[in-house]
């Protein structure tokens, strides 16, 4: 009869091997997906017109991003795979924000970016990506991405390991929630008067 650490240690690798498996897509049987009471496709159901606005406009006047997600092509269920047209105009950013569910490899098609992540030691990795530059973001890393050109907008191509990789802010995250000031006051090792600007400075 197996000893009571034994069935611990059993209980502990298979909740871990859950978690895992809630974390990312699951693998898929078939060649494709379809979605409940849908029984015929035709080439219309792989396909997504979605981003040619992207190309067909002009800039937009804020930091825009243009996705191609499960949520706006319902042909990318159960592949693994999404992307997001990247608009900066001069001097644009991207604020800081993670990916819970996928990494991010970036392309830049237009212009120039500064680009950085933090990784769990902190330690930061910063980097200035030319036209034809790609740049990796590590999965549920904390990231940004900046145009710091003063003449010329950027665009760039992120494509992600998941159908739905979730984008979360930092900022909104801890400052435009209902998370105690005194708590986010004593975390940052600030005022709850400075944690009232900067969450009026979030909502105005």
């Amino acid at each position: 009869m197996a000893s009571m650490k034994t069935l611990l240690c059993i209980a502990i690798v298979s909740f871990s091997l859950i978690q895992v498996a809630v974390s990312s897509d699951p693998d898929i049987l078939t060649d494709y997906v379809l979605p409940p009471n849908t029984t015929v496709t035709d080439p219309n159901y792989f396909t997504y017109t979605g981003l040619r606005s992207v190309f067909n406009g002009t800039y937009p006047a804020a930091f825009t991003p243009v996705k191609a997600t499960l949520n706006e092509f319902p042909g990318l269920l159960g592949q693994s795979v999404s992307y997001a047209v990247l608009e900066f105009p001069v001097g644009s950013l991207n604020p800081l924000h993670i990916h819970p569910r996928a990494t991010e490899l970036l392309f830049v098609i237009a212009g120039s970016l500064q680009v950085g992540f933090v990784d769990t030691t902190n330690k930061l990795f910063t980097q200035k990506l030319e036209i034809g530059d790609m740049f990796v973001f590590p999965k549920g890393l904390v990231h940004y991405q900046y145009n710091s050109n003063t003449t010329e907008p950027a665009l760039a191509v992120s494509a992600f390991g998941s159908a739905s990789a979730g984008t979360q802010s930092i900022a909104n995250s801890v400052f435009n929630s209902t998370i105690f000031e005194g708590i986010l006051a004593e975390s940052f090792n600030t005022s709850t008067d400075i944690v009232e600007k900067i969450e009026s400075g979030l909502k105005g």
